[in-house]
């Protein structure tokens, strides 16, 4: 009986042990299609084949697995310096070639750049690009010595930078990209509009290219090179903020009108460097901030070349800027005409020789169209005297278009605005 029992046995077994070798089956295939499932969905993923997926898991398996050696055994790893590697190109085209040209264009301008040094008399001294030093006399006798920039204005060397860069300087050094210093000679200054014109003794020099308020944008990028609390050749970047500011400095100058507002950082030094554009064109001249501190805030004004060059080529032609006048008095329009309101014509001036009467809209100058008092002086500044320019003027509800000659403002006439450097 104990034969047939174990018979039995072994035949309820049978079937339970094929029933769970089935099961095992079974859950190794699903393992397998699982398996085979997430690698392709990953291959997919990672764009790589599934051989390729494989490999670099198994590469990672085995450096994570393999068990580390202690320093000083046979084929022990030792940790080494790492080493500077070559510099490499970004994978984003438009970044790398957006970082290429605007290294390149830094490189094209510097040399037209300089730093100005200063002496200089009765004058708090906030400096700017060639790099200007400069020394200044004070009311007490003493002697302050600062820094300013300065852009070369033409290849002989005569250089723009500020009136309060070197205005009332007693001696300026200019320092050019080559390392050459070079004694200054002052040839003019305008309070009004904060323009300089000094002079060195070089020849070839790298004379910078200029562009009109008119092409520039708000939120172009732009570039400020300068002299920044005297580290000369420094390169900051940023945007225009806005274009036509005017801002009131003084109850004895005129208001600086047109100006540019950038957010680029510039601090004392910058006065008088440029502020360039992504093609190398230098915008404006860098003049003043708006800062509770002295130094940069993210608010930064530049006189618009198109001013810049034109007081220049008159302090080069004439020792002294000539402002352009046209012998009005502007008032407030309150119509709905937009346009300057004239209030007061003076008698033998050109706006009355023209036919120019009190009450008058002067709504065009020279064909552009004018809103404020402030856009007709911009206007007024980017001409010389003696240009015939044609203004259009609304009256009784219709328009005149006329002609008129400008002249000299009689404020530079009588108190010329130039300032001749001691001893010279």
């Amino acid at each position: 009986m104990n034969n047939i029992y174990h018979d039995d046995e072994h035949d309820s077994i049978k079937p339970v042990f094929l029933k769970g070798c089935g099961i095992i089956i079974a859950i190794i295939v699903l393992l397998i299609v699982g398996f085979l499932f997430t690698l392709g969905i990953l291959s997919v993923v990672n764009k790589v084949s599934p051989v390729a997926l494989l490999k670099g898991v198994s590469m990672q398996v085995t450096q994570t697995t393999k068990a580390p050696e202690k320093p000083g055994e046979s084929g022990a790893v030792t940790t080494e310096k790492p080493k500077l590697e070559d510099k490499k190109t970004s994978g984003d085209v438009s970044l790398q070639g957006f970082n290429d040209a605007i290294t390149k264009l830094v490189e094209e301008v510097t040399p037209s750049v300089v730093n100005i040094a200063l002496k200089v008399r009765n004058q708090d001294v906030t400096p700017s690009v060639v790099n200007i030093a400069v020394k200044v006399r004070n009311q007490d006798g003493s002697i302050s010595e600062g820094v300013g920039s300065g852009v070369i204005y033409s290849e002989d060397g005569y250089i723009i930078t500020n009136n309060h860069v070197a205005g009332a300087a007693q001696e300026i050094i200019v320092r050019t990209t080559d390392g050459k210093e070079h004694v200054a000679k002052l040839i003019g200054a305008n309070i009004d509009t904060d323009i300089a014109v000094i002079k060195i003794d070089a020849k070839n020099l790298k004379k910078a290219n200029f562009t009109s308020i008119n092409n520039v944008k708000v939120g172009e990028i732009v570039i400020a090179i300068g002299s920044p609390f005297a580290i000369e050749q420094t390169v900051t970047m940023g945007v225009v903020s806005a274009i036509g500011r005017e801002i009131a400095v003084s109850s004895d100058t005129m208001p600086m009108v047109d100006l540019i507002q950038t957010d680029t950082a510039i601090n004392p030094g910058n006065s008088g460097g440029p502020l360039i554009n992504i093609g190398g064109q230098v915008i404006g001249i860098n003049t003043l901030i708006y800062s509770p501190s002295g130094t940069n805030a993210g608010i930064g004004f530049a006189i618009p070349s198109d001013t810049a060059i034109n007081i220049a080529s008159q302090i080069i032609k004439y020792g002294k800027a000539m402002i352009p006048y046209i012998g009005i008095e502007m008032g407030q329009n309150t119509t709905n005409i937009p346009g300057v309101l004239i209030s007061v014509v003076q008698k033998g001036y050109p706006a009355d020789k023209a036919g120019i009467k009190a009450g008058d809209i002067l709504t065009k100058f020279d064909g552009e169209p004018v809103r404020t008092n402030f856009e007709l002086l911009a206007q007024i500044l980017r001409h010389n005297v003696g240009d015939s320019v044609q203004i259009d003027i609304y009256r009784n509800g219709s328009t005149i278009n006329l002609s008129v000659t400008l002249v000299e403002s009689p404020v530079t006439a009588q108190n010329p605005t130039t300032t001749t450097a001691p001893n010279q």
